[in-house]
This record gives structure tokens, C-alpha cells and sequence, in this order.
């Protein structure tokens, strides 16, 4: 009976913030001029907001004409310095968290700074929104008579100087609400660990005996988690351990190659996936409708949006566009101006309009996420559309994979080479090498071209991955965990070479 109190007001509290949803949803414009204006005037002091003049700063325009496109290389400086306790460099309140980002496996780490606003007014808030407009769209939800299973990334959470820097996901476990830290396992202790295979099976001794109604965290690592506990408990389906399971909030990575397997492990018809867009650099969007595949932009987090189109992309030198002029189907660079002190920020993502009364989204890849070493212009959507109709022609499932030029030689003609896991094989690998070409000629006209009579690229080389590659690969490069994720496609062989060496 406590539960069920517990479950009626906390949802009633959640529900009272769809009439503020409602106002952007009216007025997105309105909102999202108004406030560009606010974080300029709040800034306008800093050595940033001095040097680009924020104070004479009047309009959108002004503000395009006076602040230059930034990437991460370019604002690094500032950052460093406020990571060295400098303050009101680029935000007008003291700076000491640092979330950090690596996006795929590169080497090299970014230290995005998290401000308290960022931290209450996007992130925390986002989180409230994502619970708001599922209890919206599902009135008998018993979500809360149970917990949510949370699972973020290796998260230590180290000093340095007068910041603190690490996962996103172990800084918002450090600064969660009490009532959501309640209504969540495991505890933040275990949450916290920065070893991933011992926190691991932590997380399976704190919940295999709770009741679990929600799970949170990136589908390739919650995947991971979920058959440790079937092989821990021996049961069939996930159901059997938490009969209660009801939703899977989930972000990060595409969850298309992996939603099979989960309709498997969670034979449940009506149960829901909600998917989220968020990034180290702010939360974007939310899946606002039941059974959907598309994300609801979120107006009114701090964050400003601009859209450069992918047809006219020259990074820092690129012409962007407000919300107000954006298209349908077109693919967009997205670039944020933020409450954590980013300004014109490229944060390397590509989206798509799919509908403008309200403003919804498909994330449609990265800016550097594709191949065209040989003008084939292969980008993420098309090979993840391409695998899916190959699967379901072929019979097999995808756990893991990447794909890298083959770089002309000589006479020798270039190609893609792949390295693929499976959680089911095809029969014939030939056949499922057959069906994915044919798949990608179907889908990209200049894929097509390139491979017109092997003229310019040989058909497709795929390797079948040992079971555990990339988890090995991964966990050599001590990326196990959150957002760390497999590179899908790249122009260049590096990932390819280390894999074929494992």
C-alpha cells in the first residue's frame, strides 16, 4: 500500500510539468529567441561574452555575425584554464565540474564543463521530463512501486585543482535529487565503482532480489549486464527475474542492432522503449510518444539550437540556420550554445527533422561518422538500414561491428572491410555478404555507382568476430562501460587493423 502512495505522488508531481512542455510546444520560436537573449545578458560579462561584444548583441543575427562556430579544439584553452580554477571565462558562475567525453575510442579526452545551471536546468531537468511524459502517455504505470536499475559508466570522480572531472552519468549520480537516489539501484556506492567487470556483478547482487520497473543506461552495456544475470540466475527471460519490468529508458548508441535481442530477453508485448538523446554537452531530446521512433526537441533546457545542412557542412567556416528555417528530411549538423558556457558549439551529431509542429528528431549520425575514401558517401544510417533488412533476410543477428576502407593499391581495387559479431550467424556468409551489398546499392545511389561492374570498389570483405571481440577490445583500451562505444565507420583503417590483430 506505501508503494502504491509513493507511486501516485510522485507521479502526480512529475505530471505537473507537461503544462511548462506545452508552452515551447506553442510557441518554439518565442522560447527559443528568448532565450539565446537571457544566456547572452547572463554571460555578457565574462572574458568570453567581453571579447565578442555580447552587450551590443541584440538578435539572433547579431549574435551569428559576432560569435565564431566553435569545436572542441578551439574552445580548449578556455577550458583548461577554468579546469585551473580560473573563473567567468566563458559562464558567469564558478565552473567545478568537468564531464568527460570521449564520444567514440579516440585516444584523447574532452573535458566539457558543467555548470550548476547546466547541471539542474538541463541534465536533472531532463531526467524529470523523460518520467513526466512517459506517466503522461501510460496513466496506470506502477514505475515507482518498484526501482529503476541505472547503469552508467565507469565512474570514478577525481580531483584536479578545484574541479572535479568524470563520466557524465557518476556526476549526476553525485548530484541526484534524494527522492530519484531513493527510487534507484544499485546504491550510489556501488554506481560509483570504477572497476566495470567487479561493479558488474555488484550491480547483480544489489538488484537480482529487488523489484526492478525500469531499466536506464546505453543498450550495448545494460545487453551486457542483463545476460550476466541470466547466466547468474538460469533463468529463460528477464521477466522471470523482475516480473515487474516495464520500460527501458535508453540513449547513447542506435538501438536498431540491438532490438531484437531485447525482444528476446524481454518477451513482454506491451512492454516500452523510450529513447533519449543526450551527450556529455547537454540533453536534447526525448521519445514523447508511446511506441515511437522519433525524439521530441527539448526547448527550453538553456540550450540554443542552430542547424547547419549537411549539404553545405565546412565545419567552423559552415553557415548555420535557427529553428525557425529548418526543412523536413534534410540532415543537419547540430550545434548548441549552452547554460554550461558553450557558444556555437559543433558537437559532431547529424539530425533530421521528421516533423515541425513540434519540432521532432532522428539522430542520423556523425559528422565523421562515414566512409568516402572513394566519393561513396556511406554514412551510418544507410549501413544500419542495410544490416537490418540483411538480418531479416538472412535469419542473423548483430552483437558488434565496424566498418574500414581498403585502401587502392596499385591496380588494386579499394573496398569495405569488415569485422562483424554475431549473436546468430547466417547460414552461407556469402549470401549474407550478397544480400548486404545488394542492400547498400539499394540504398545509396553513389555507393552504387562506385560499385558498378567492381569498377572502383571490390565487393564487400567481412571477417566473422570471435564471440567477446570488441568487449575485449574495448576493455584493452580501458573503455568499458557508459558511453563508450564501438566506431561504426571510419575513413581510416586503424580500428580494422587492431581488431583482425585480436
Amino acid at each position: 500500500m506505501a508503494f502504491q502512495i509513493i507511486n501516485s505522488i510522485i507521479s502526480w508531481f512529475l505530471k505537473k510539468r507537461k503544462h511548462q512542455i506545452e508552452l515551447f510546444l506553442k510557441y518554439p520560436e518565442d522560447v527559443q529567441d528568448e532565450l539565446l537573449l537571457k544566456l547572452i545578458k547572463k554571460a555578457k560579462n565574462t572574458e568570453f561574452g567581453k571579447e565578442k561584444e555580447f552587450s551590443l548583441i541584440k538578435n539572433y543575427k547579431d549574435f551569428s555575425a559576432n560569435v565564431p562556430i566553435q569545436k572542441y579544439e578551439s574552445f580548449e584553452p578556455l577550458i583548461e584554464r577554468c579546469r585551473k580554477g580560473e573563473q567567468n571565462l566563458f559562464w558567469p558562475t564558478d565552473i567545478k565540474w568537468f564531464a568527460k567525453s570521449s564520444g567514440t575510442t579516440n585516444a584523447k579526452s574532452k573535458f566539457i564543463p558543467v555548470s550548476d545551471d547546466a547541471l539542474e536546468y538541463c541534465h536533472l531537468k531532463a531526467g524529470k521530463d523523460m518520467l513526466c511524459l512517459y506517466i503522461n502517455n501510460n496513466e496506470n504505470t506502477q514505475l515507482f512501486t518498484g526501482k529503476s536499475l541505472r547503469l552508467g559508466g565507469s565512474s570514478d570522480v577525481y580531483k584536479d585543482n578545484n574541479s572535479y572531472f568524470g563520466d557524465l552519468s557518476a556526476i549526476i549520480i553525485e548530484n541526484m535529487p534524494l527522492w530519484a537516489d531513493f527510487s534507484s539501484a544499485p546504491s550510489q556506492e556501488v554506481a560509483l565503482m570504477s572497476e566495470w567487470e567487479t561493479k558488474m556483478e555488484a550491480i547483480i547482487d544489489e538488484t537480482i532480489n529487488e523489484n526492478i520497473t525500469s531499466l536506464v543506461g546505453v543498450p550495448s552495456w545494460m545487453l551486457v549486464l542483463l545476460n550476466r544475470i541470466l547466466e547468474r540466475t538460469g533463468k529463460e527471460n528477464i521477466l522471470e527475474v523482475w516480473p515487474n519490468l516495464e520500460v527501458y529508458f535508453h540513449g547513447g548508441v542506435n538501438f536498431n542492432p540491438y532490438r531484437e535481442q531485447y525482444k528476446r530477453i524481454i518477451p513482454k508485448k506491451d512492454f516500452h522503449y523510450y529513447e533519449t538523446y543526450n551527450a556529455s554537452e547537454g540533453f536534447f531530446a526525448i521519445q514523447d510518444r508511446n511506441n515511437s521512433k522519433e525524439l521530441l526537441l527539448m526547448l527550453d533546457y538553456g540550450i540554443f539550437y542552430e542547424f547547419i545542412p549537411m549539404s553545405d557542412y565546412k565545419g567552423e567556416n559552415s553557415k548555420a540556420i535557427s529553428i525557425a528555417k529548418v526543412k523536413k528530411n534534410i540532415d543537419y549538423a547540430l550545434m548548441i550554445t549552452t547554460n554550461g558556457g558553450l557558444w556555437r558549439y559543433l558537437i559532431g551529431d547529424t539530425i533530421r527533422f521528421t516533423s515541425l509542429h513540434p519540432y521532432r528528431i532522428k539522430i542520423t549520425g556523425r559528422t565523421k561518422h562515414y566512409i568516402n575514401v572513394f566519393g561513396e558517401e556511406l554514412n551510418i544510417e544507410n549501413v544500419e538500414d542495410a544490416l537490418k533488412l540483411t538480418c531479416e533476410k538472412t535469419k542473423a543477428l548483430i552483437k558488434e561491428y565496424t566498418v574500414g576502407p581498403i585502401f587502392m593499391k596499385g591496380k588494386e581495387k579499394g573496398g569495405h572491410e569488415w569485422v562483424i559479431e554475431f549473436e546468430e550467424e547466417p547460414k552461407s556468409l556469402s549470401y549474407f555478404t550478397e544480400i548486404l551489398d545488394n542492400s547498400l546499392k539499394a540504398i545509396n545511389s553513389d555507393y552504387e555507382a562506385k560499385r558498378y561492374k567492381n569498377m572502383t570498389l571490390m565487393p564487400p570483405k567481412i571477417h566473422k568476430a570471435k564471440k567477446g571481440l570488441f568487449y575485449e577490445w574495448l576493455k584493452n583500451k580501458n573503455k568499458l562501460g557508459g558511453q563508450n562505444k564501438v566506431p561504426r565507420l571510419s575513413n581510416l583503417r586503424d580500428f580494422i587493423e587492431e581488431l583482425l590483430e585480436l
